[in-house]
């Protein structure tokens, strides 16, 4: 076994630069391969496996036929290891693969989600941590020799590929004929056995056949019949080539044509257009409606068929064929082949069929970048090269439009490293996103194609909608939802048709008021479309889990509650006892959050517990001014309880939870929160915090449900 061990050594031990989004197979230079075929011919061992016994006999033979032969390797032995990779091979193939796809796989990083357990020696929500949150080294470094392991697996197998592909090279063989020797050698396997069993005659024969084994291998031959090969299929090349149907003319320019449906006329200028191969865009303006002000703007009118030529309106069915009668069109097309258009030049329509198109021509597979494997993506080369043939576009217009795509929310970068580039990045369809698909619950029926409404509209839908279900199923006070109720309502199934339409929209630019009324009111649906499907959490892991793995997928990005409470409306803040922000440097959402923390949210974000405060629909006009009520309202409820004689004064753990957003110490977290009192009993606690002598206790949080 000492032979397959060293055989295996040097089948692995080989490495190749990787290149970015493709996985490298390791590949060895020629000395070193022969090198390795050699090693069973200078350190026999009898307790081999069966091929290199049938090496080492052969070996011996080759021996006493002299010194010639002692520096060819037959065709025999090139079989042999052929055999022994594929082995090897198969041995590791199963072990390989798991170990990659365990310690290579895509991973994140869980949320971070408060519970509601509190951590001794901990400050809920003060820190002095001044590390990077978007990075965990102690993790990473951890999981090294894992990843070490795997590569060493990853590197063996595909070395042991690498060497069978040289062998089979050398020895002029493909693999059917590999496959049908090793057939040949299953069927006279029990005649092998026969010429061991009578080493004289086996020798005698096999001395008999060297002659014509020596003769019949000849590496010249090998070189001579890959010529031919190649020969051969130059010609077939070529006779292929000249059977394909005349392609297109090539031109720098761009050629669009608007039409509409029914249209005859539009229909010639198709046919004309074809006939003369010039490749054109064409907007139908029945499609896409925004384009027909477009036609207008630029033509002078929407009558229909235009052609453009660049820049340059060439006309209707008419002028074309005018143009064409008087040899002008000539000229026109000329200048189309020749020159590029300019940003004055119509642009080919934006639309949901590209990226069906495009999904069905690209690759999408798993691949490795940067030692993490990736499932469903693709290169933004590939996607440049199908853009840039399908709309007629040159390289850097066809990545402008991929960026335009990118900016649709169509897909994204798997790492948030760019909006879109050509080369070796990776990128993810929305759909494709394994976070998407599993975990949000806006995203039942797929990605919508539809170009999305802006977000003021979806969100005032919303509000209206939710106002609707709170004043029908909740208490006057807002204190108890009739849960059971809203599950069967025709209002909450409009709910969830709108909000599959905050899928793809633009978040970008809207207003702090607007932005602050539609998170919280999307929070309070949200909490309430989980208890729905998930059932009420009666622990902290139950907690956990919905506050953090229940999403909606909101202009090409995933939200959770705990995202939406600490990452939006707090300004990108820890949640209380943990370390870690939720959303890194590169993160896409941090652009959408608040640029400092709303204290007053937390009086208005409702988790379904009776320690929460009421429900409530807020509206954007108004919502600083809702914002203090609602404030005033939990505290002169029961948030904050005064006791003059005893001095103590109890408050909500709220305070306590997140005590950064209202103030730097306890004391200023109740001055804040004395601002929501009545008068006299905020004065009564202003004086006690003043002289020193005021207690404070937290109330027990009731995590029942508010039903």
């Amino acid at each position: 076994m000492e032979n397959e061990s060293s055989t295996e050594k040097n089948v692995v031990n080989s490495s190749t630069p990787e290149k970015e989004g493709e996985v490298c197979y390791p590949q060895k230079d020629h000395g070193e391969q022969m090198k390795a075929l050699r090693i069973s011919e200078e350190s026999p061992n009898p307790d081999s496996n069966e091929g290199l016994d049938d090496s080492n006999n052969k070996v011996d033979d080759s021996k006493e036929l002299g010194s010639e032969n002692k520096k060819e390797m037959n065709q025999d032995d090139l079989n042999n290891q052929v055999d022994e990779s594929k082995e090897l091979e198969s041995e590791n193939k199963s072990e390989t693969y798991q170990d990659i796809k365990e310690n290579l796989s895509e991973e994140k990083e869980p949320e971070p989600v408060f519970d509601g357990t509190e951590i001794p020696g901990m400050e809920a929500s003060r820190s002095m941590s001044t590390r990077p949150l978007d990075l965990d080294t102690e993790t990473q470094g951890s999981a090294w020799p894992e990843k070490a392991v795997a590569l060493k697996n990853f590197v063996k197998e595909k070395g042991t590929v690498a060497v069978s592909s040289v062998l089979r090279v050398l020895s002029g063989k493909t693999d059917e004929d590999v496959h049908a020797a090793q057939d040949d050698e299953d069927k006279n396997k029990t005649g092998v056995k026969e010429v061991v069993d009578s080493p004289k005659e086996g020798e005698a024969k096999e001395a008999s056949q060297k002659p014509v084994e020596r003769s019949a291998w000849n590496p010249l031959n090998y070189i001579k019949i890959s010529r031919e090969v190649d020969a051969e299929n130059k010609t077939e090349q070529k006779e292929e080539i000249i059977e394909e149907p005349a392609r297109p003319v090539g031109m720098k320019g761009r050629i669009i044509l608007y039409t509409r449906l029914g249209c005859q006329e539009s229909k010639e200028v198709r046919r004309f257009l074809l006939q003369r191969r010039l490749r054109y865009v064409e907007i139908n303006i029945d499609v896409y409606p925004s384009r027909k002000l477009e036609l207008e703007k630029i033509a002078g009118s929407c009558a229909v068929p235009k052609l453009f030529f660049n820049e340059v309106l060439i006309g209707g069915l008419n002028e074309v064929k005018g143009l064409d009668q008087s040899g002008k069109l000539d000229e026109k097309i000329n200048y189309v082949i020749s020159e590029a258009p300019s940003f004055e030049a119509p642009l080919p329509p934006l639309s949901a069929a590209i990226v069906l198109k495009m999904k069905e021509s690209i690759v999408v597979k798993d691949r490795f970048y940067r030692m993490r494997r990736f499932t469903n993506c693709f290169l933004g080369s590939e996607a440049v090269d199908f853009i840039s043939e399908d709309q007629y576009l040159e390289r850097e217009e066809a990545i402008e439009f991929g960026r335009k795509l990118a900016s649709k929310h169509f897909f994204q970068n798997v790492l948030d490293e760019n909006d879109f580039e050509d080369g070796n990045h990776l990128y993810r369809f929305l759909d494709h996103d394994p976070v998407v698909s599993s975990q949000c619950h806006n995203f039942l029926r797929g990605i919508l194609d539809v170009k999305p409404k802006p977000i003021i509209e979806i969100a005032s839908r919303l509000r209206f909608l939710s106002y609707a279900i709170f004043e029908a199923y909740t208490s006057e006070d807002g204190k108890h939802v009739d849960y059971r109720s809203i599950h069967g309502s025709e209002e909450f199934a409009r709910y969830l048709r709108i909000v599959e339409e905050l899928q793809r929209v633009d978040l970008q630019d809207m207003p702090r008021e607007e932005k602050l009324a539609f998170f919280i009111n999307l929070y309070n649906m949200m909490a309430i479309h989980g208890i729905l499907v998930w059932g009420f959490p009666v622990g902290p892991l139950e907690r956990r889990k919905l506050l953090g793995e229940f999403k909606y997928v909101v202009g090409g990005c995933t939200y959770s509650l705990s995202v939406i409470a600490n990452g939006i409306l707090r300004g990108n803040q820890r949640p209380p006892y943990n370390l870690i922000k939720p959303f890194g440097m590169r993160d896409r959402r941090a652009k959408v959050a608040l640029p400092y923390p709303e204290p007053l949210i937390h009086f208005a974000l409702v988790f379904g517990t009776r320690s929460g405060p009421p429900l409530k629909c807020y509206s954007p006009g108004n919502i600083d001014q809702e914002l203090v009520e609602a404030a005033r309202n939990f505290v002169r409820s029961g948030g904050l309880i005064l006791d003059v004689n005893a001095k103590v004064v109890s408050a909500s753990k709220l305070l306590k939870w997140y005590s950064v957003d209202f103030g730097k110490n306890e004391v200023e977290v109740l001055k804040h929160a004395a601002n929501y009192l009545e008068p006299p009993i905020s004065e009564e606690l202003l004086e006690l915090l003043a002289s020193g002598q005021l207690k404070v206790i937290y109330q027990p949080y009731d995590w029942g449900l508010n039903c």
